[in-house]
């Protein structure tokens, strides 16, 4: 029988003359303690999560738009163009005052294509460093981890509540850091009163949809304050972290995060909060109207963190990611025992006298 014995491997330091690092073929010097490398050594990277990048517009699509849009104006610019003529063929004061009205609407549209230009610019600038410090984060990348930092800084100089951040934060680039420290350290700094302020308003924004769902006498009302909510609180999650998202720019996002609630599967069955109102029976224990608010809340809360995985500028690396029993907790209450929904329970009054 074999006696085999488990040695450990020798370990040889790569710049001691007598260990030579070479390729496979390659000669060798004679007495020489030969070393060949790995293929492919795994990457001890950190995975990161990201949102999808919104969908690319096909050729045909900007075609499309593009010749749409030239014959709209033409034809708004020749019947504005008549209406001056048939103005000044009336009075040269109808005239003039038709063209000065003329001018201010351009001006306005070049006003406003300026600040949608300016909002898409933004919206496309907080994807990049989403994906930068992504990158900075899987590859220990002091540059680029720097360059991220950098501009957080100069977008964040906006909020004053953060100036005390700003500082610390300025005073460690300066510091020999690692890239993933650096982005991680940017997160904690500048991140962490965003997301506690983007946490309480999708959880006030689902309140208020479960309320308002709950004592409306018809759905047309409650698709309306439910799109108009779901817009509004996707338009202050963006403000909130930086974008300044214009009509196309909202529609840009609005898309994004719609794709992003796609690929998550939307409001996942495996939610701790779902499970208790699955498992409960909550529409069963309370009234339809009742029960239909606190999904509609529910739907509100889960639209609410996708958003903020799409408009948030850096991906979540330090911080823990806000759950829906985080942003949804004020819809079902659990009683000490932790049995039924305290503070949503029903009480039945008994109708026979005592």
């Amino acid at each position: 029988m074999t006696d085999k014995t488990h040695r450990r491997p020798q370990a040889f330091r790569l710049d001691d003359p007598g260990v030579v690092l070479a390729e496979e073929g390659q000669p060798t010097p004679r007495g020489a303690v030969v070393v060949t490398p790995t293929a492919s050594l795994p990457e001890m990277a950190e995975e990161v999560a990201l949102p999808p990048a919104p969908a690319k517009t096909s050729r045909w699509g900007v075609l499309f738009w593009s010749g749409l849009g030239g014959l709209v104006s033409l034809g708004l610019g020749l019947a504005v163009a008549r209406l001056v003529e048939d103005l000044f063929a009336r009075a040269d004061w109808l005239g003039y005052v038709g063209l000065g009205f003329a001018s201010v609407f351009v001006v306005a549209c070049l006003g406003l294509l300026a600040r949608e230009m300016f909002g898409l610019m933004r919206l496309r600038t907080l994807n990049n460093l989403r994906e930068r410090a992504a990158k900075a984060l899987e590859k220990d990348d002091r540059r680029i981890a720097e360059g991220v930092t950098k501009e957080l800084i100069t977008l964040s100089r906006a909020s004053p509540g953060l100036l005390r951040a700003r500082t610390e934060l300025s005073s460690h680039l300066d510091a020999i850091i690692d890239g993933a420290d650096l982005i991680r350290l940017t997160e904690r700094h500048l991140m962490s009163p965003l997301d506690a302020e983007a946490t309480r308003l999708v959880s006030n924004a689902a309140k208020r949809v479960s309320v308002v769902t709950a004592v409306s006498p018809r759905a047309a009302v409650d698709l309306v304050f439910v799109a108009l909510t779901a817009v509004g609180l996707i338009r202050r999650l963006a403000l909130l972290y930086g974008g300044r998202p214009g009509t196309l720019g909202m529609v840009r996002l609005f898309r994004q995060v719609i794709a992003h609630l796609a690929v998550t599967g939307g409001m996942a069955a495996s939610d701790s909060l779902i499970q208790q109102v699955i498992g409960h029976g909550l529409a069963a224990k309370l009234s339809a109207r009742l029960g239909e608010g606190v999904v509609n809340g529910l739907l509100t809360a889960r639209l609410g963190l996708a958003a903020i995985e799409v408009t948030r500028p850096l991906p979540f690396a330090a911080l823990p990611a806000p759950a829906l029993s985080d942003v949804a907790s004020g819809l079902i209450t659990r009683d000490p025992a932790g049995k039924e929904p305290a503070a949503k329970k029903v009480t039945e009054k008994d109708p026979s006298p005592n």
